[in-house]
């Protein structure tokens, strides 16, 4: 996220020995332009017209499964894009859908087919653990992952369920990655990861160098897969300034040419994910270059992190959601700071529909916003904190059970982030966390004698929710 004081790092390189490896040595000795065969099969069959790449380009597969690409010069990876109608491949939960190229071998993928139609499913969306040490790592295992599971459960035992995080999954100390993976294989599911700015390396030279680690343990920083009618992008859109710490939000171009034969395979009516960590709509600073890719497209939706707070953005055709954190607050707090619990996102997709809520932590998804009044001088006033707020929501409210008409959304700050993070010495440990404006408040002012408030806010998908607070 924001650049703060120095943290030291116990050590870039980990030595934990992952069960990750899927035949990826990593003392490989990389030979540009290695031609690179393999197959791709499934229970011992070929899977015609496969799509794999090295992240430059694109081959099929041929009617025995077979493939055959020669890598750039810059390749790292080589990785299959996993068609719909087969499982996600993974090791222990993180998903695992590529090899790491030596001087040129063989690479096969054997997937699995799925016992049930993908064209429905769900996913889980974690913006930031942000783990920085073993407390933080303790509060992760005992409340974030448990609340997940239980989710994951209420989904229903036939929801077809995977996993995605949008980058940060630690705070600087990499020492940590295999207890991000931990809380990871608890929850059960498939799980693909994204590069945030903290999972960077930052004494190993420029951008192309300083996801090293991160690609050590989860692979490629971009790749694609396919579930259902649902095809998603991972991107990488934090680029290293080769300084320590200063970072900004940018596409490469590198990313953009790949992303561009990608969406080639795309039909322009699908649902097409974009995930990756620095909100596109007012931080990626080449926004403009990835909007011209997507606008064929009718139904886009970006799934950011990075900023600690929740907001949706509407940009032409494309729906950016940036999420509320995992951590919240640097786990300082039971809310993000613009008053956003701590908490995920749920997304279920019905052939080329999606719908989605945001699940606060440890509360139930009914529980959408946060209802406040205080006492002035000759009056009350009431702020209600719609968290996952978009233009299409409706929000209304009574008083004393009269009803008053609609509510418009105003800028400001929650009231309970104001008196969790508010000040110089606030919070302990970690002071740098302040309240963040949001547009997502709303508020009344009414007389002293009222007793009663209601607020009922109703989602872009016909959903009540509802909060009463006797004042």
């Amino acid at each position: 996220m924001m650049n703060r004081r120095l943290f030291i790092q116990k050590s870039l390189l980990v030595s934990t020995v992952l069960s990750l490896t899927f035949k990826n040595a990593f003392s490989y000795t990389f030979k540009k332009g290695a031609a690179v065969t393999g197959k791709v099969t499934a229970v011992g069959k070929p899977v015609t017209n496969a799509l794999i790449s090295d992240g430059f380009n694109f081959v099929k597969t041929s009617a025995d499964g077979s493939y055959h690409i020669t890598t750039d010069s810059k390749a790292e990876f080589v990785f299959v894009i996993v068609p719909a109608g087969y499982d996600i491949p993974h090791e222990k939960q993180i998903a695992n859908h590529y090899h790491r190229i030596s001087d040129g071998g063989s690479f096969d993928f054997n997937l699995k087919p799925l016992k049930k139609n993908d064209s429905k499913h769900s996913f889980i969306l974690w913006a930031d653990p942000q783990v920085k040490n073993k407390k933080d790592v303790a509060q992760m295992l005992a409340q974030s992952v448990p609340d997940t599971v239980k989710t994951i459960k209420d989904l229903g035992a036939d929801e077809l369920v995977h996993g995605i995080a949008v980058g940060d999954l630690v705070w600087d100390n990499h020492d940590l990655f295999p207890m991000y993976n931990e809380a990871v294989a608890e929850m059960g599911i498939p799980f693909y990861q994204g590069l945030g700015n903290h999972d960077m390396d930052y004494r190993l030279g420029g951008d192309e160098t300083s996801d090293q680690t991160f690609k050590k343990h989860y692979g490629p920083t971009y790749y694609s897969f396919n579930r259902g009618r649902a095809h998603y992008v991972m991107l990488d859109d934090v680029r290293y300034l080769g300084k320590e710490r200063e970072y900004d939000g940018y596409i490469t171009e590198q990313q953009l040419n790949w992303l561009e034969k990608d969406l080639k395979y795309v039909a322009k009516n699908d649902l097409l994910f974009i995930c990756l960590h620095i909100p596109v709509y007012n931080q990626v600073k080449n926004n403009q270059d990835l909007y011209a890719l997507l606008k064929p497209f009718k139904n886009v939706h970006i799934l950011s992190g990075h900023t600690h707070y929740n907001a949706n953005n509407i940009t032409g055709n494309v729906f950016e959601h940036n999420h509320g954190t995992v951590c919240g607050a640097w786990w300082t707090g039971p809310v993000c700071e613009d008053g956003t619990p701590r908490g995920y996102a749920v997304y279920s997709v019905e052939g080329n529909q999606v719908k989605w809520y945001y699940k606060p932590m440890e509360m139930d998804k009914s529980n959408q916003m946060s209802v406040f009044v205080d006492e002035l001088t000759d009056q009350k006033r009431m702020i209600a904190n719609v968290w996952n707020w978009d233009p299409a929501w409706k929000v209304e409210y009574w008083l004393d059970d009269k009803y008053k008409g609609k509510l418009t959304n105003e800028h400001g700050l929650d009231p309970l982030a104001i008196k969790l993070y508010k000040g110089d010495q606030l919070p302990n440990p970690r002071p740098f966390v302040e309240p963040r404006d949001t547009d997502h408040l709303f508020v009344a002012h009414f007389g002293p004698e009222v007793k009663k408030v209601k607020v009922v806010a109703t989602d872009r998908f016909g959903n009540k929710y509802q909060n009463e607070t006797k004042i």
